[in-house]
């Protein structure tokens, strides 16, 4: 698991923040943020914004698929959220989905998994990728 972690995180250069807030005083905010400052192009997932970290935000994974590749799908979501998130994912071909601590669907990242979909779940991708040191 751990060598296809560091593999995920070494090949994406596209990372889809489900839950995105402005507020930079929110771990996804944070999170998103880091991941920018590393060369990762964002994007954001919230259909209550148009914009945010200076990116256009989508309201959903579909729409924002038809414009952007999207290689990991970063979820900052309560876990009753996470069955609809793992469809869309199956429906678009999105190859990993990250589901950050305390966000945590057992069924849900199974019938991912099952589906060929790499899943990380409750683990923070900012501390993963510190952890590495990429």
């Amino acid at each position: 698991m751990e060598d296809r972690v560091l593999e995920l995180l070494k090949r994406a250069k596209t990372i889809a923040v489900v839950g995105l807030s402005n507020d930079p005083g929110k771990p996804s905010n944070g999170v998103a943020r880091y991941l920018q400052s590393k060369g990762y192009r964002v994007v954001p997932i919230n259909p209550n914004l148009t914009e945010a970290l200076g990116q256009k935000a989508y309201s959903s994974l579909s729409e924002a698929a038809k414009e952007e590749h999207i290689d990991i799908v970063d979820v900052f979501r309560r876990p009753d959220a996470v069955a609809a998130i793992v469809d869309e994912v199956l429906a678009l071909g999105i190859p990993a989905l990250w589901l950050q601590e305390t966000v945590v669907d057992e069924e849900a990242a199974e019938k991912a998994r099952q589906a060929g979909v790499f899943v990380v779940m409750d683990r923070c991708i900012l501390k993963e990728h510190m952890r590495y040191r990429l």
